[in-house]
């Protein structure tokens, strides 16, 4: 009787905690003004799962399991650290909500007898090591023997080389002598001398959007080789889309309709992140160059673009 007293206050204990995770949750929803609808088209996660992480009712849920990907999704979805929730919450979210491993799984045999023929090719691995390292040593001998012989013939050949009389440089020096003043007093070409004296054309800045590194969900790009910085974000669908500055600064933070376009300037800008809730459903554009995403499917996402101004 007192065990069963004890486990239904703990449950309840549970139901409260898990509650008050639920309302940080939905006072964060709130403050965005996202209703649960817009959560919905956001996380891809229905809106009775939704409303029962709020509620703090996970026995709802497709499989235990599926909690804490939901609730990583909702917080992400409304710019809270996940990480930090499950720290906070660890004694409820984290080790009761794990679907537990088939015990079949523990008596699998996780080594296997090699075969006969891997067994013979073992017992004669020794032997063949052996072997490869005589034919290494023979090689190893063999070359060593040619360049030996090729040494000693050029110490003959330097031998037999003849000496050139004294008279014979004086006939070179003359003639390239000769050679050095024709040169020298030659007249130069026009063309060549324009040519040289011709400014070099001045080669245009290109514009370069280079992907850097993946973090989670949030991934780094660096603009470069362009004196603006113009971000055109296009609603392919119904989109949410939030753009802060590296300071902190929110310039735009709000649901954008299908078919619309929201363009900024952030010339003045070194760095921008775009939170960005439906990937698919959102182009982003910098000075007219389409974005590239590294991963389509992971959503919602944020989008760092350092820019390193000329």
């Amino acid at each position: 009787m007192i065990l069963q007293v004890f486990q239904a206050l703990t449950f309840n204990y549970g139901v409260l905690r898990l509650s008050e995770l639920g309302n940080r949750l939905k006072q964060a929803r709130e403050e965005r003004n996202i209703s649960l609808d817009d959560l919905q088209a956001i996380t891809k996660i229905q809106k009775r799962y939704l409303l029962g992480i709020e509620e703090g009712n996970y026995s709802m849920m497709p499989g235990k399991f599926y909690a804490r990907a939901f609730i990583k999704q909702y917080a992400e979805a409304v710019n809270l650290n996940a990480d930090d929730l499950f720290e906070e919450f660890k004694n409820e979210v984290p080790t009761t909500y794990k679907e537990d491993v088939p015990e079949q799984l523990s008596r699998v045999k996780t080594q296997r007898e090699l075969p006969k023929t891997a067994s013979k090719f073992v017992e004669l691995l020794p032997k063949f090591g052996l072997i490869l390292l005589i034919l290494i040593i023979a090689v190893g001998f063999w070359i060593w023997r040619q360049t030996a012989a090729v040494n000693d013939q050029g110490n003959e050949n330097e031998t037999n080389i003849t000496e050139v009389s004294d008279s014979e440089f004086e006939k070179i020096d003359n003639v390239s002598s000769e050679d050095e003043t024709e040169t020298e007093t030659a007249d130069e070409d026009p063309a060549a001398v324009d040519e040289e004296s011709a400014p070099p054309e001045e080669e245009k800045p290109v514009q370069t959007l280079t992907f850097k590194e993946v973090k989670g969900t949030n991934t780094v790009y660096e603009l470069s080789g362009t004196d603006k910085f113009e971000l055109e974000v296009i609603a392919k669908d119904r989109t949410w889309v939030g753009i802060k500055n590296g300071k902190g600064k929110t310039f735009f933070g709000e649901e954008i309709p299908k078919g619309e376009t929201q363009t900024n300037d952030f010339s003045a800008e070194t760095e921008i992140t775009v939170r960005v809730g439906n990937v698919p459903g959102t182009d982003l554009k910098i000075n007219g160059e389409l974005l590239k995403y590294e991963d389509t499917k992971k959503t919602p996402q944020n989008i760092t673009i350092i820019y390193m101004k000329e």
